[in-house]
């Protein structure tokens, strides 16, 4: 279905919203750009325990034909750099089918996209079915650069284009509305929770900066003090994926329609967020109470008591 995998690559991007594409693409052709058509695209993003994961599948250009393509990037309003592999796919609709089946469909993102280049960076003017209109920057790094002049490209044009305010969150999550992306994904995981002692299931989900959802359930003990908090989990499958920050944070349980994390989670939960970090706590499509982690822990005992 996939065919060889490309070695790492590295982009650096900046996406922002677009007012007037017509005047943008104006601007960019009397940059010099060079027009290379307008394509249509289908990303199909999977579920995936680190990073992103999608089937790319497009009509028009030079890369028409689909691509499996996994990548790490956070989010961020500056230029960020994007890693990234690609495997030309022969049979995407089998492999969709597969992949949805193995992790799940998150999300699907149509597009159509104003292709120019621009020295190294590709420039798309972007009609996103859902979002409206975007110009997105990338970057195309050498594998030896050190992205000074990636950043330094990509810099000048976002003046020379007349950009506006960057926009943080790809596609992809803008799509997927977060409250209910995580509070989904803990409920999927609720159901798999292990309590046959209190008959009280819990789901947690995490979103961590690079776009992965990370979650777990509550996992009883009949010694009861070795059980495991849904929170606990799922911090554990986050770190054994590599990551180490927490963006966003959703709590499902089967009993309640909004349950608070414990005092001992809120602590753990602490370690690896922010203050400000959005905490969502409810049911998919129903009661939802949205909160942050520093109205749910005050007064959080951090490292700076350890100095």
């Amino acid at each position: 279905m996939a065919d060889c995998v490309t070695p790492p690559r590295r982009n650096v991007e900046l996406k922002a919203r677009d007012a007037d594409p017509a005047a943008t693409l104006e601007r960019a052709l009397a940059l010099g750009a060079s027009d290379e058509g307008v394509l249509t695209q289908r990303d199909t993003y999977f579920g995936r325990t680190r990073g992103r994961l999608k089937l790319r599948e497009q009509d028009g250009g030079r890369e028409a034909g689909a691509r499996l393509i996994a990548y790490v990037r956070p989010d961020g309003e500056e230029a960020r750099t994007s890693a990234y592999r690609l495997a030309e796919v022969g049979d995407p609709a089998a492999l969709r089918e597969a992949l949805d089946a193995a992790l799940g469909t998150l999300v699907v993102v149509d597009k159509r996209r104003h292709l120019l280049l621009y020295e190294n960076v590709r420039i798309h003017i972007d009609d996103v079915e859902g979002l409206g209109a975007f110009v997105e920057l990338e970057g195309v790094a050498e594998a030896h650069s050190d992205l000074a002049h990636e950043h330094e490209l990509v810099a000048r044009l976002r003046d020379e284009l007349a950009l506006g305010a960057p926009v943080s969150l790809s596609y992809s999550d803008l799509l997927l509305d977060g409250p209910q992306a995580l509070l989904a994904a803990a409920d999927a995981v609720m159901h798999n929770a292990y309590a046959p002692y209190s008959h009280f299931p819990v789901g947690a989900a995490l979103r961590t900066p690079s776009g992965a959802i990370h979650v777990g359930a509550n996992v009883e003990n009949a010694a009861y003090p070795q059980g495991q908090c849904a929170e606990a989990s799922a911090i554990g499958a986050m770190v054994a994926a590599g990551e180490s920050e927490i963006s966003a944070v959703a709590v499902v349980a089967e009993k309640l329609d909004v349950c608070p994390p414990c005092g001992g989670c809120r602590q753990r939960l602490k370690e690896f967020a922010a203050p400000d970090t959005p905490v969502y706590l409810g049911r998919p499509g129903g009661p939802l109470q949205t909160t942050t982690m520093a109205e749910l822990l005050p007064l959080a005992f951090d490292e700076g008591a350890l100095a």
